[in-house]
């Protein structure tokens, strides 16, 4: 009676979770519409006997109506849903109301599959049902937290892991009890996240465990200055890249008292966040590996995977993306030795740093690409900097200044001997960068002649 008093003074209303009907000559629309709301709320209702503008028209009810009424939600709607049907009186009118709920999207209606929009029922694409698919399996489907089946106990190297819990001010107890406050070892198996970061060898597991750099002569690929491959666990990777490219752009210097300052022209923190993130965030079901790319107008920072979920690269860049991340665990270890921002927010910190920062995102692959800057002049304000090479030198590379270095120690050193230390390309790449900066200068023959470091 309390119910039937509650329903007397209700005024009800379609909306994503409410669908009213006229009579049961409308079941099949409402079958679709009971589909559509469990695919985006899980839950909902829908009323027979009201019309859809919320009139109360009421309609003959009989126990073969019920029946009749759930063989046809069990009949037509799949995974199978086991709603309350009942028989209820509004303002003296019978009516029906269907109370139903599930988690086991997609559903389908009559072999459709459908989503609330409003107050309608649109269709699904094939690309929309995908998602949902992708979503209601998004645990299952993750990489990170998958046992790495190949790997055991006796493959995690005790050294990092301690130095790990050392920088997240954990204490160390044993190697299974610290895997596990670390949430990366299941069944005394390890978790893939556990292998990429503590194991001795990640790339006896995983192939894509790996650092792949470069260095080009131009803006495009045909000539190769350098190139390197890298294999270590995860963090160490990310150092390295960092120490590559650093290694290989130009760094500018400054003097405070007595000691030199070297700022390179790339700021360090937007291309640290963007190392990290390119680890954090690729995916490791590809092949590839994380790419440094140096050319002499940009560097590029690569990895596999582009953008995950259902947010777009727009989304990110104008605040707008909900927090999605492809490897959560992967995450959580990084952010507790205060590795990388949050996925957006990481972006947001490269561009404060580095305003011109470019983002490209593809289905397999994402890029952050940094402008490299104008070499300056030089200024007066460096001198005494290094061996007495270091005088005016302007923006130069670690290359430039070891060639530099060597010469001051030798200016009769040849370019063989010189690739005895740096490689061939490296050395004839580096001299003449900076004959064109006018910082050297050959003078006499190849054979009996000697180098000039200009001041």
């Amino acid at each position: 009676m309390d119910t039937q008093n509650k329903i007397k003074t209700m005024i009800l209303k379609e909306s994503e979770t409410l669908e009213l009907k006229k009579s049961t000559s409308e079941l099949k629309e409402a079958i679709i519409s009971i589909s559509s709301i469990l695919n985006k709320h899980q839950k909902g209702e829908v009323y027979f006997g009201i019309k859809d503008n919320g009139e109360i028209f009421g309609q003959d009810i009989s126990d073969t109506t019920l029946r009749e009424i759930s063989k046809t939600i069990s009949d037509h709607i799949e995974p199978k849903i086991f709603p309350k049907i009942e028989k209820i009186i509004i303002n003296k009118k019978s009516c029906i109301k269907i109370e139903f709920h599930g988690k086991d999207m997609p559903y389908f209606a009559h072999g459709r599959s459908y989503m609330r929009v409003g107050t309608e029922n649109k269709q699904l694409t094939v690309k929309e049902l995908e998602n949902i698919i992708l979503h209601k399996n998004k645990e299952n489907l993750r990489w990170d937290n998958q046992v790495c089946e190949k790997a055991s106990l006796k493959d995690v190297e005790k050294e990092k892991l301690l130095t790990y819990l050392k920088k997240s001010g954990l204490a160390y107890s044993s190697i299974k009890d610290s895997l596990e406050r670390l949430e990366v070892l299941s069944d005394k198996k390890i978790l893939n996240a556990g292998v990429l970061l503590f194991t001795k060898n990640p790339r006896k597991f995983f192939k894509s465990a790996k650092l792949r750099c470069a260095v080009f002569l131009n803006n495009d690929s045909s000539i190769i200055l350098d190139r390197k491959e890298f294999e270590d666990d995860v963090l160490s990777l990310i150092q390295k890249a960092q120490d590559y490219v650093l290694e290989h752009i130009n760094l500018g210097m400054k003097v405070e008292g007595l000691y030199r300052i070297d700022i390179p022209e790339i700021n360090i923190e937007a291309l640290r966040e963007s190392i990290i993130n390119a680890f954090c965030h690729r995916d490791y079901r590809e092949y590839e590996s994380v790419e440094v790319a140096i050319f002499k107008d940009r560097v590029e920072i690569r990895n596999p995977g582009g953008v995950y979920g259902d947010i777009t690269l727009d989304q990110i860049l104008k605040g707008q993306a909900p927090v999605e991340r492809r490897n959560p665990l992967i995450a959580d270890l990084f952010k507790r030795i205060s590795f990388g921002e949050k996925w957006g927010r990481g972006i947001k910190l490269i561009l404060s740093k580095e305003p011109g920062t470019m983002f490209k995102s593809f289905p397999n692959g994402f890029i952050t690409i940094f402008k490299r800057k104008e070499t300056t002049k030089k200024s007066s304000k460096n001198k005494g900097v290094g061996k007495g090479v270091g005088k005016g030198v302007g923006n130069l590379s670690v290359n430039e200044l070891k060639i530099l270095d060597l010469i001051t120690e030798n200016h009769k050193i040849t370019k063989k001997e010189m690739s005895r230390i740096l490689t061939k390309k490296i050395v004839e790449y580096n001299i003449e960068s900076l004959k064109f900066k006018g910082k050297l200068r050959r003078i006499g023959p190849d054979k009996g002649g000697y180098w000039e470091i200009i001041k």
